[in-house]
């Protein structure tokens, strides 16, 4: 039987919705975690400001089924438990303008740290400082911010080619790799930065608010990305102009080193951070940070000093 105009419209719009995969993990009022395809508002890709999901029954790393159950949305947690990411894997100086800015040569090859799961943090939830590195005496606190696009492995690679790497990606999130430049450089060592301690604190790697899927991303190198801090812009560019594009970091990290299913990388921050500035304005306690990424969402963050 000839599919009438109507039913193939149908189809169309069933194959897109089941496509249109924003994962999120939230509590919903019942008290319940949940995964689900957060359902976006009207005139906005940000998905910090959905109400309510699609269920997800499965895993997404995995096997898994968006249902027809909406659950409303109170509040969004990371995209993944902590403990179902294996590596956090972070990328130094990865757009030529910071690395003039912070007066560090275009690298070679990608830069690879990592940060432990303990510093992935909730798009919502506080930046905890502790008394280490808050200021000390002669030694100063000095806070900063950096936008990141944050690619999600969904299965594993191991010496996978350009070519091959992003069929081996779920999808997109934003994080924010916060940085105190103070232990990453003043007293991070001879004759290079020791970027652990100045990077890896608990709760400084918020990310979020959503994986979208490459359904939804087929192509991450034309991305808005930016940053606020108090409501006003102190990073906007583009992940076009990345030194090292997503399909290569995939690749390279692969290099002898497995990527497993929930391993997360933060791809490098563009210029306007605070390192390498004549007159920095480090964050401080109370500061409200907003990193954002277009056609995923926002991680709106409070630096919060604790004992």
């Amino acid at each position: 039987m000839r599919p009438t105009v109507g039913r193939l419209l149908l189809i169309c719009a069933l194959s897109w919705a089941v496509e249109a995969q924003r994962f999120v993990r939230f509590i919903s009022t019942d008290g319940q975690e949940y995964t689900g395809d957060a359902i976006l508002p009207p005139h906005t890709t940000d998905a910090s400001k959905s109400t309510s999901a699609k269920v997800i029954q499965g895993d997404i790393l995995g096997e898994f089924t968006i249902t027809d159950q909406v659950k409303p949305i109170k509040k969004l947690l990371s995209p993944l438990p902590n403990e179902r990411v294996r590596t956090v894997r972070c990328v130094g100086f990865n757009y030529a303008a910071h690395d003039d800015e912070a007066g560090q040569p275009i690298p070679g090859w990608p830069i690879l740290f990592y940060k432990p799961f303990t510093a992935l943090n909730t798009p919502s939830d506080p930046i905890p400082v502790t008394a280490g590195y808050q200021t000390q005496g002669n030694f100063t606190s000095t806070m900063d911010y950096e936008t990141e696009l944050v690619v999600v492995i969904k299965k594993e690679a191991f010496n996978i080619s350009d070519d091959e790497a992003l069929d081996h990606v779920l999808g997109y999130s934003v994080g924010h790799d916060v940085s105190h430049r103070g232990w990453q450089i003043d007293r991070g060592g001879e004759p290079e930065p020791q970027f652990s301690m100045g990077k890896g604190a608990d709760g400084w790697a918020p990310w979020g608010p959503a994986i979208v899927s490459t359904n939804v991303i087929s192509d991450p190198q034309t991305l808005n990305i930016w940053t606020k801090v108090n409501g006003e812009t102190k990073q906007n560019d583009t992940t076009a102009n990345m030194i090292f594009g997503v399909k290569h970091l995939v690749s390279f990290f692969s290099m002898g080193i497995t990527l497993l299913p929930g391993d997360v990388i933060f791809t490098g921050t563009p210029s306007g951070v605070n390192l390498g500035k004549a007159d920095p304005v480090w964050l401080v306690n109370g500061d409200v940070v907003e990193v954002g990424l277009e056609n995923v969402g926002t991680c709106t963050n409070t630096i919060t000093y604790v004992n």
